[in-house]
This record gives C-alpha cells, structure tokens and sequence, in this order.
C-alpha cells in the first residue's frame, strides 16, 4: 500500500513539474481566469437588425456555416412543429425575400438507412417521434431531419471582443467559397 502511494505520489509531482515547465514564464491570475471581481462574461450585443436588413458575414473557413447576421428574437425556439427560419431560407422563397437559401445538403437525410436498420432491430427508442418527423419533413419538400434545427450549426453573431487572440487565417480554394458553400459538390471529396 505504501508503494502504490508513493508511486502515486512520484507521478503527480512530475506531472506537476511538467506542467510548469512548459507553461513559459507568464502565469495566469485567478482574476484573469474569472473576468475580474464579478465572475461574470463581459457583456455581448447581438445584432438587433431585422431579418433581410442586415449584412451578410464572410465564412470563417470554406463551407462553414454562415454566420446568422440578423436578430433571432421571436425566431426561436425550434420545435418539431415549427421553423420560422423555412419561411424565408427555403429555396422557393429565399430569392425574394433577400435571404441565403438552404443549401442542396439540407435536403438529404445522409442517416435515413441506418435508423431504419435501427428501427427495425428496436435500437432506435423513438419511432412514433422519428416518424411524426418523416411526415412533417414530407410536406417541408422533405428537409433532413438533421438539418431542422438550424441554430445547431448556424449561430447569431455577437458583438464581442475576443478574450483570446486568434491568429487562424482561412484558406479558400475559391473566392466565391467566402460567400457561399460548394459542400454539396464535394461533400464526399476524398472518400471515393
């Protein structure tokens, strides 16, 4: 039992020396690590445009998901019965209403034979919830059911200053790609 202790104990120092020595020579103080005195974020704003008046933002990296430049205030929540983001991202009427339309991808259920397997061998719990799903996506011309929630992936823009520094610079195959997603042409690029 001793041994194992200072076994035990000879590994956490060394972890701990390791630690220090590659941590450099700034130390980070707790007021650093809690935002001060207050323990609280610094305060962020988000876009307060209406939808369709606001600007566009560029991608991070190629095929990101773009950026939610408008408020989202009275959007939200997403529920299986609804999505005001359709109204006005679907392709029929995205054109006319100013806004980006849904992407080809956002219409194929890439795991629609899998959870049917599942189903079948009763490893999936939720069939009366997946099948209320096939029907309403049914009458939605068919939308994934992993592409409904859009605030999954797509996210308002906040207003903020970054706590961190970032030095990532994109790198994109095309300058069209800053704009607008090619992900369905080569979604299975370097699979085949």
């Amino acid at each position: 039992m001793k041994v194992k202790g200072l076994i035990a104990m000879a590994a956490a120092t060394a972890l701990f020396a390791a630690t220090f020595a590659f941590a450099g020579s700034k130390v980070v103080t707790e007021d650093q690590l809690s935002y001060g005195s207050k323990g609280t974020p610094p305060k962020v704003e988000y876009s307060k445009a209406a939808p369709g008046t606001s600007k566009r933002f560029q991608r991070s990296y190629e095929n990101a998901p773009p950026m939610i430049p408008h408020s989202i205030d009275g959007l939200l929540p997403i529920t299986l019965d609804h999505n005001a983001c359709l109204g006005c991202h679907m392709p029929s009427v995205a054109k006319s209403m100013g806004a980006t339309p849904l992407p080809p991808t956002h219409f194929k259920d890439f795991f629609f034979a899998t959870k049917k397997k599942l189903i079948k061998q009763k490893l999936y719990e939720d069939k009366k919830a997946y099948e209320k799903r096939l029907a309403l996506m049914a009458k939605k011309k068919d939308i994934a059911p992993q592409r409904y929630n859009c605030v999954q992936c797509h996210a308002p823009q906040a207003n903020a200053h970054p706590l961190v520094s970032n030095t990532f610079k994109p790198d994109f195959r095309n300058v069209e790609n800053k704009k607008h997603s090619t992900l369905y042409k080569n979604l299975m690029e370097g699979v085949k």
